[in-house]
C-alpha cells in the first residue's frame, strides 16, 4: 500500500474532503456494501451521489450512468468497482475536477494511484470508507 492511505489523508477526506462523494457502483441493492458505506456518509453529513448504469436512485438521491453525467461538482469519487476498472474511474473523476478519489477495500490500482495523485488528488487506496468512520468515531 502506498504511503497517502495513512490515516492523516484517510481522516482528512472523510472530515474535510468535501461534501459531495460521487459513490460509483452504487445501486439499490441493500445486500452491497457501496449501499451500506453510502448511507454511512449520508449520516455524517455528506450528500452521496450514486454512479451506476442503471442511474438508479438511492438513499433518496438522484443516479447518474457516469461521472460526467453529474451536472454540479463532486468533492469525493468513492469507487465500488472491480480493480480492473477502478483507473478509468480515477481517469474520470480527475477529468471531473474532483479533489480526491477513495478506492475501497480490495480495490487496488497502483498506476492509477501514482496518475492521480500526480494529478494533485488526494487519494486512499484499499480502505473501507465505513470502517474509517467507525474507527475514527465520527458517527454518534
Amino acid at each position: 500500500m502506498t504511503d497517502d492511505s495513512d490515516d492523516t489523508t484517510t481522516e482528512r477526506i472523510l472530515t474535510a474532503g468535501g461534501n459531495v462523494w460521487a459513490v460509483v457502483g452504487l445501486s439499490d441493492n441493500p445486500e452491497r456494501a457501496a449501499y451500506r458505506v453510502a448511507a454511512k456518509l449520508q449520516r455524517i453529513g455528506k450528500k452521496v451521489v450514486p454512479v451506476h448504469p442503471k442511474a438508479e436512485t438511492v438513499h433518496g438521491e438522484q443516479g447518474y450512468a457516469s461521472l460526467a453525467e453529474i451536472p454540479f461538482p463532486v468533492d469525493v469519487v468513492n469507487v465500488f468497482v472491480n480493480s480492473s476498472l477502478a483507473g478509468d474511474v480515477a481517469d474520470q473523476a480527475v477529468e471531473i475536477g474532483a479533489q480526491a478519489v477513495w478506492f475501497q477495500l480490495d480495490v487496488i490500482d497502483e498506476a492509477a494511484y501514482d496518475r492521480t495523485r500526480k494529478a494533485g488528488l488526494r487519494m486512499v487506496m484499499d480502505r473501507s470508507a465505513g470502517r474509517e468512520i467507525t474507527r475514527l468515531g465520527l458517527l454518534d
